[in-house]
């Protein structure tokens, strides 16, 4: 593919074009592609016009841009998350029904964690997590899950770079963030107190494949002061479902 006179292939524009969508920025005119990829006005216009031919994207009926029903087709044949997220709903579908506030599934995705999924009741309490939203590792009891069982290279990474304070509980030393890491493993599991919201607790263990890895973390998000026994109980047991449906055996 050609280059641009910046030195930009046409893969990396589009890919740029691309990521200007966001979970709560789902619609744009071409303009605003164009200043949030960063593009020359010509390029963008150039390239949105050929992904809505495609069917990449399309236009509404106010002529602002969202993404394409094909591109979602193409995404969804061949996605191992979105066959991890089929085989673990009906078992989220149980942990939601009896706790009742938030059940989520994430994996590991560009150093950060990927909610492919996220259940919640109607008088749930807060909770900023939405499918298809990123969080950062450490900052989330899903991000620890993943952090704490992957390999060293990852965790020098992300711990080597700055770590962002979400909330006054967000741990950003990278000592506190390892000690923390440390715990997960040897509990099997991830409380997060406060680390999001200061009104939350989250909760997450992880969710192995048929060789034993640690493919994505199951989590639940509670009031900051409610009992976590007995949700935990209903993750564990979810995860083993889980497990078996992607055909892991312990």
């Amino acid at each position: 593919m050609a280059n641009s006179s910046s030195g930009d292939s046409a893969t990396d524009r589009l890919v740029r074009v691309l990521e200007t969508f966001t979970p709560t920025r789902t619609a744009q005119t071409a303009a605003e592609i164009g200043r949030r990829s960063g593009l020359p006005t010509s390029s963008t216009h150039r390239i949105v016009s050929q992904l809505v031919d495609a069917g990449l994207l399309e236009r509404d009926d106010d002529r602002r841009i969202r993404i394409g029903m094909r591109l979602w087709e193409l995404a969804t044949r061949s996605s191992h998350a979105l066959r991890l997220r089929q085989a673990a709903l009906p078992y989220m579908e149980r942990v939601q029904a009896r706790v009742r506030e938030h059940t989520q599934l994430a994996i590991l995705e560009q150093d950060e964690a990927l909610f492919l999924e996220r259940l919640s009741g109607a008088h749930a309490g807060s909770n900023v997590t939405r499918v298809a939203g990123r969080l950062p590792l450490h900052a989330s009891s899903s991000g620890l899950v993943l952090l704490a069982f992957s390999g060293s290279e990852l965790q020098d990474r992300v711990l080597g770079a700055p770590l962002r304070a979400l909330t006054r509980m967000t741990p950003v030393d990278p000592a506190a963030v390892r000690r923390k890491l440390a715990e997960v493993r040897a509990l099997g599991h991830a409380i997060a107190p406060g680390y999001i919201e200061e009104v939350s607790t989250g909760l997450a263990v992880p969710v192995h494949d048929e060789t034993g890895r640690t493919v994505a973390a199951l989590s639940v998000v509670l009031p900051r002061d409610a009992q976590t026994d007995f949700a935990l109980e209903e993750l564990y047991r979810a995860a083993r479902d889980i497990e078996r449906a992607i055909g892991y055996r312990s």
